[in-house]
């Protein structure tokens, strides 16, 4: 059996027939081969699959793509513009918040969620921010710098 889902994802509009069961990160991966979104653990402990559904992060690893059937999704893919990277994107190259790049979309995805809700958050409050993300690599100080920088970029680090 299959379930018919429309989708908007990073602006463009995807209709499929899925299985009731299929996870939107494998959606968003495996059907439409936006690879950005990662799979680290698939029990929503390490957030590498983190997306923007209808502008809130949310761990596609936990929602069933029926389950965002005429939402909007944006991915890492969706984040730059015409005009180049996101701020949050550019503060992270800039600033080293990333090494092996693994968790980075996930990080950037959580990292727009604590923006939106906080423009100008301490280092305290990013950290507690980016709890629900683990990064294996960096030992979060660059990363901190980066969502820090963005916050304080003159275009904002949620728009």
């Amino acid at each position: 059996m299959h379930v018919p889902v429309s989708i908007t994802i990073n602006g463009r509009q995807y209709s499929r027939d899925v299985e009731p069961r299929l996870l939107l990160v494998h959606l968003i991966r495996d059907v439409l081969g936006l690879t950005g979104t990662k799979v680290g653990c698939d029990t929503s402990q390490c957030g590498s699959c983190t997306v923007l559904i209808d502008g809130v992060a949310a761990k596609s690893c936990t929602c069933l793509a029926v389950q965002a059937d005429g939402t909007s999704v944006t991915t890492i893919e969706g984040m730059a513009g015409d005009e180049g990277l996101h701020p949050l994107q550019e503060s992270f190259w800039n600033k080293h918040g990333l090494q092996c790049g693994y968790c980075t979309p996930g990080m950037i995805m959580a990292s727009h969620e604590l923006l939106r809700c906080n423009p100008d958050p301490s280092d305290e409050e990013i950290r507690h921010g980016l709890e629900g993300n683990f990064c294996r690599c960096t030992g979060y100080q660059n990363i901190v710098r980066a969502v820090r920088d963005a916050a304080g970029s003159a275009t904002g680090g949620a728009q």
